[in-house]
C-alpha cells in the first residue's frame, strides 16, 4: 500500500498495518531482561532517520509523579510552584502543561488555585483512575485532559493484572470511549514500554486509539512510559528498549501525530535526559518532566534540564526565564527543606564552583575559560571559587573578588599582598589538619584579622 505523506511531502510505502498478536505465555525478552544480571543492549543495525517536530515542548508532572517521592506538599507550595513553572515557560508557553492527582480535597483544592491563576500556560491536566467517579470529577473541575493509566508490556498484562492482551485492549479502549463520552481529552500512559512487545500490543493498541480519536474527533494523546528506566538512545539498537524505534514506530507503523507523543522517562540508568532529547529528535513533540528530576526511585527527567536542551537543540530560549530555574531551587531548600545535592548541574549550589588552583587562575583570567556559558546572565549564579588545601594563589584572589563583588578597577590578583596573607593563614588550617573547605564568613574574618582598613573598604565599597 502506499499512501501520501503531508509530512513527508513524499509517498510512503506501507505493506503492514498492526495487529494485535495474542500468546498463550507472556513475552518477557529475557535474553535481555533476565533480572540476575545487569539488562542487555542488543543491536540490529537498523538505522532510523531523525525526524524532528516542528514544535516540540515541556509537561511537568512535578504535582503528580514528582509529588510521589517527596514529603506531600501543601497548596500554598504548589500554587506557588505553579507560578515559577508559569514565569519559566514564558509567553510561548514552552511548558506547555502540569498535571495533578484528584485524590484528596487537598489534591482538588490546589488544581482550583492554579486554575484561578487564569494562565494559558502551563494547561491543568489530571491522571486518574480509570472509574466512572474520577471521570465526572474531571469533567465537574472543568479540566480537558486526563492521564490514564494503559499498562502496555507483558510483565504488567500478565504478571499483574492478569489478563490475555485482548483482554487488556479491550479493557483500555472501554476505559478511553469513557473518557470520549465525557468530552475529555485521554492521556494514555504506555506505562512499562521499553519492556513491552512493540508488534504484538504497543503498535496495534496505539492504531486502535487513533481509529477511535478518528471515529469520535477528539485528540487522544500517547505517552510512552520509559518506566525503569531501561530506554536506549543509540542508532540501530534493538526493540523493545530502542527508544528512536519506538517514537518512529508510533509515528510510522500506528500513525500518531508528533503532537500528540509524549515521553515519560525514568533516571535508573543514567540516561533520563539524553533519552527524553531522542524522543524529540524522532518525532514526539512533548517530553515530561518534573522540577529537579524528583520522582519515584531515581526520579523523572529534570524540567530545568530539558529547559537548557530546548535553547541547545532551537538556538533560542523562545521567551523562557532561565532565571527562574535558580528559584526554583532556591524555593524547594528554602520552603521545602530539599536537600539538592550540590554538584547538581544548574540548581546545585556548586555546579559552577571550582577547587582546583589551576582552573581558579584560568577564572580570574577569563570566566570563560572554565564556566560552561555565562551562568550569572542566564541562571543568576555566577562562577564560584571553594577556598581549600588546593586553591592557591588565584583561588583566593577569585573568592575575593567575587565574594566583595569587586568592580574590575578594583579587583586584587594573586600577586597581591594581601592574598598572599591569606594564603599562608589557609595553608596554617590545612598543615594543622583540617579537612572541610574554608567558609565565606572564615575568609572574611582572616581579612579583617590581617588588614582592618582594607576589609572596612571592601565592606563599605569605600575603595
Amino acid at each position: 500500500m502506499i499512501k501520501y505523506s503531508n509530512e513527508k511531502n513524499l509517498l510512503l510505502e506501507s505493506n503492514w498495518k498492526p495487529f494485535l498478536q495474542d500468546v498463550e505465555k507472556p513475552n518477557l525478552f529475557r535474553d535481555l531482561f533476565d533480572y540476575d544480571s545487569v539488562p542487555k543492549v542488543a543491536f540490529n543495525f537498523r538505522q532510523t532517520p531523525m525526524d524532528m517536530p516542528d514544535e516540540i515542548w515541556i509537561t511537568d508532572t512535578t504535582f503528580r509523579d514528582g509529588q510521589q517521592s517527596t514529603s506531600p506538599f501543601t497548596v500554598e507550595q504548589i500554587v506557588e510552584l505553579f507560578k515559577l513553572l508559569h514565569k519559566l515557560g514564558g509567553k510561548k508557553g514552552i511548558i506547555r502543561q502540569s498535571e495533578f492527582f484528584l485524590y484528596t480535597e487537598k489534591d482538588r483544592k490546589a488544581v482550583e488555585k492554579c486554575m484561578e491563576l487564569g494562565y494559558e500556560f502551563p494547561q491543568v491536566t489530571s491522571w486518574i483512575r480509570a472509574n466512572e467517579k474520577d471521570f465526572e470529577l474531571v469533567k465537574q473541575m472543568g479540566i480537558k485532559e486526563t492521564g490514564i493509566l494503559v499498562s502496555c508490556s507483558d510483565y504488567h498484562i500478565f504478571k499483574k493484572m492478569n489478563l490475555t492482551r485482548s483482554q487488556a485492549k479491550e479493557k483500555y479502549l472501554t476505559i478511553v470511549k469513557k473518557a470520549l463520552e465525557k468530552g475529555i481529552v485521554p492521556r494514555c500512559h504506555f506505562e512499562d514500554i521499553t519492556r513491552a512487545d512493540f508488534y504484538g500490543f504497543v503498535a496495534p493498541f496505539a492504531y486502535e486509539l487513533m481509529k477511535l480519536r478518528e471515529e469520535s474527533g477528539i485528540d487522544i494523546k500517547i505517552r510512552a512510559c520509559d518506566t525503569l528506566g531501561y530506554g536506549i538512545s543509540y542508532p540501530g539498537v534493538t526493540l523493545p528498549r530502542s527508544v528512536p524505534g519506538i517514537i518512529s514506530g508510533l509515528k510510522y507503523y500506528s500513525e500518531v501525530p508528533s503532537e500528540l507523543l509524549e515521553w515519560h522517562g525514568h533516571n535508573d540508568f543514567y540516561k533520563v535526559v539524553t533519552n527524553a532529547t531522542t524522543a524529540w529528535l524522532y518525532g514526539c513533540s512533548s517530553v515530561n518532566c518534573s522540577m529537579l528530576g524528583i520522582g519515584e526511585r531515581t526520579g523523572n527527567c529534570p524540567l530545568e534540564a530539558m529547559a537548557i536542551e530546548y535553547a541547545s537543540l532551537k538556538g533560542t530560549d523562545d521567551g523562557m526565564d532561565f532565571t527562574v530555574i535558580t528559584d526554583i531551587a532556591k524555593y524547594f531548600e528554602d520552603a521545602l527543606g530539599y536537600i539538592i545535592p550540590p554538584q547538581t548541574p544548574f540548581v546545585g549550589k556548586s555546579f559552577n564552583t571550582t577547587r582546583a588552583g589551576v582552573h581558579a587562575d584560568g577564572l580570574l583570567k577569563d570566566q570563560e575559560i572554565y564556566n560552561i556559558f555565562n551562568t550569572e546572565k542566564l541562571l543568576k549564579k555566577p562562577p564560584l571559587v571553594a577556598v581549600d588545601a588546593h586553591s592557591g594563589l588565584a583561588g583566593i584572589a577569585y573568592w575575593m573578588n567575587a565574594f566583595y563583588s569587586l568592580p574590575d578597577a578594583h579587583k586584587v590578583n594573586k600577586k597581591d599582598p594581601i592574598v598572599s596573607a591569606i594564603k599562608e593563614r589557609v595553608d596554617k588550617e590545612y598543615e594543622d589538619g583540617r579537612t572541610t573547605y574554608m567558609g565565606d564568613d572564615e575568609l572574611d574574618q582572616i581579612i579583617m584579622a590581617l588588614d582592618p582598613e582594607m576589609h572596612k573598604r571592601l565592606v563599605v565599597k569605600s575603595y
